[in-house]
């Protein structure tokens, strides 16, 4: 006996740590939301590039796209032209998008448009990165203006990410002579990139300029120019100005290196003028848009990588467990006498399609007037399949006439008694008449409010579309309520209602 209850126990303890690990899975590795209202957001993003012509030159404008290689996919990517060739290609890791013309004349204008969101996927990619570099040729005065940085910075840093930011500080230190020679008069941004890729260089390690558009909706974008290097691990981005480390999550990569966003053969005056907005989508929905476009296949293992159709079915399924689970808390723990523990299930099943108030109704009318022909049948002495025949076809001529009979007064909802299981019906009435039989008519009448009430808490509570979602999403859930209904089948303490039966005893005790 003793063996027999640790067995229990431990497969108890075995499916819901089963189900509470894959559950807490999907929610805080694969990022599924918990709630079916949940919204993500989705960016539109435009890049209008206008440029005049040169009338006898061919014309091609290069320009780069973003990589969408790191915390994004992309959703719908779209270049909107006149009469020009467009071509993709990867560039050092880049992405570039060519647009090209025989003959273009005057003021042109072309269109970059990219829809993305954050990717969902359960595998990050594999990181690679260079961690050594060649050191730049330096000579002369700037050459002892580097060393003369570069001393204090190797003092106050330990690793890759502090000498980086300390490189960084000591550039941007307006007070420092060296800093103000290297940068001979010009502080912009990009020169001060350019130092600080300099000492680096001369420490051998290794940095990478990336820029980036940062995702806010309806203000001017232009690019912004972070710095990154690769710790033999992960990549380290550093804000330029103020060595901060670490990408906010607002900004989208959009291309590496030194070179220029936009390159125009056969035009001049070329321009990108950058436009944002944002909307929400259903997450849900949104990551299975994603798992379309990526190689994650997010979802091909859920039950949303189902046909729609079947998915609907199963919504339905996933929450039967949970109308069992009812009727067996109403029966073990309160003491509810029902008619079995699974014809109350079926029942508020049926209740789906004719709703609460309606269905209740018609439950009662159809096994009143079923229990009458079952007295009736009960004085011609037949057998019980005969009976049972009779009583069956019974019903289903019954649930025929109310279904005409509510059509021809305009009561269509009264069409969803067809619905309702006939052979349920059936056994229900039976049963009931036995019970009456047995037991008397007000123990029958006890067991069947029993059955109407444990059947109507079991449909609303199966149909909370929150946790209809929540099952449907997480269906490890249902390992859970296994080791719930493995714990209850041991118990063998008074229900509920016993305590009130037996309150008399108690105060006889007393």
């Amino acid at each position: 006996m003793r063996s027999l209850t640790l067995h229990l126990k431990i497969l108890i303890a075995i499916l819901v740590v089963l189900g509470i690990s894959v559950t807490a899975y999907q929610i805080f590795v694969l990022g599924i939301p918990v709630t079916e209202d949940a919204t993500d957001d989705l960016w539109n993003i435009d890049a209008k590039v206008e440029f005049v012509a040169n009338a006898k030159d061919p014309i091609k404008i290069q320009m780069f796209v973003p990589p969408l290689s790191r915390d994004y996919v992309s959703l719908n990517e779209s270049f909107i032209s006149n009469n020009y060739g467009v071509a993709v290609n990867r560039v050092d890791g880049n992405r570039k998008v060519t647009w090209s013309a025989r003959r273009a004349k005057g003021n042109q204008t072309l269109y970059y448009r990219l829809v993305l969101t954050k990717r969902y996927t359960a595998e990050k990619a594999k990181i690679k990165g260079p961690t050594f570099r060649d050191s730049i040729a330096v000579e002369g005065p700037e050459k002892i203006a580097a060393e003369a940085l570069l001393a204090p910075i190797r003092q106050h840093s330990a690793d890759v990410e502090t000498f980086i930011s300390e490189a960084i500080k000591r550039v941007n230190n307006t007070n420092d002579d060296n800093a103000k020679m290297l940068l001979a008069g010009d502080p912009s941004p990009a020169h001060k990139a350019k130092i600080v890729d300099l000492l680096l260089s001369i420490a051998h390690v290794p940095m990478d300029k990336v820029h980036t558009i940062r995702l806010v909706a309806d203000q001017p974008q232009t690019p912004e120019l972070w710095l990154r290097s690769f710790n033999g691990t992960d990549w380290l981005y550093f804000n330029p100005e103020t060595g901060e480390q670490g990408l906010p999550s607002d900004r989208l990569l959009w291309w590496i290196g030194d070179d220029n966003l936009i390159t125009v053969d056969g035009g001049k005056k070329a321009t990108v003028t950058f436009s944002l907005n944002n909307s929400e989508m259903n997450a849900i929905r949104l990551a299975k848009l994603t798992d379309e476009n990526t190689d994650a296949n997010f979802l091909e293992y859920s039950l949303y990588g189902l046909p729609l159709q079947t998915q609907q079915t199963f919504m339905i399924m996933v929450m039967i467990p949970i109308g069992v689970l009812v009727i067996l808390v109403l029966r073990n723990l309160i003491g509810l006498q029902t008619l079995g523990t699974f014809t109350p299930v079926l029942i508020a099943l049926a209740f789906r399609e004719t709703q609460l108030g309606f269905g209740i109704v018609l439950f009662t009318v159809i096994t009143a007037l079923g229990l009458s022909l079952r007295s009736y049948l009960e004085h011609l002495k037949l057998q019980m399949l005969p009976r049972l025949s009779v009583v069956l076809t019974f019903v289903v001529v019954l649930i025929a006439a109310i279904s005409l009979f509510s059509h021809k007064l305009g009561l269509e909802r009264g069409l969803s008694v067809a619905l309702f299981p006939m052979v349920i019906l059936t056994m229900t009435i039976e049963r009931l008449s036995i019970t009456w039989e047995e037991r008397g008519a007000g123990h029958a009448m006890k067991v069947a409010i029993g059955t109407l009430f444990a059947a109507s808490l079991a449909h609303l509570i199966m149909s909370v579309p929150e946790l209809i979602y929540f099952v449907f999403t997480f269906p490890a859930m249902l390992l859970i309520l296994v080791g719930f209904m493995l714990a209850m089948g041991r118990y063998r303490g008074y229900r509920l209602t016993e305590l009130i039966r037996f309150k008399a005893f108690v105060k006889a005790d007393s």
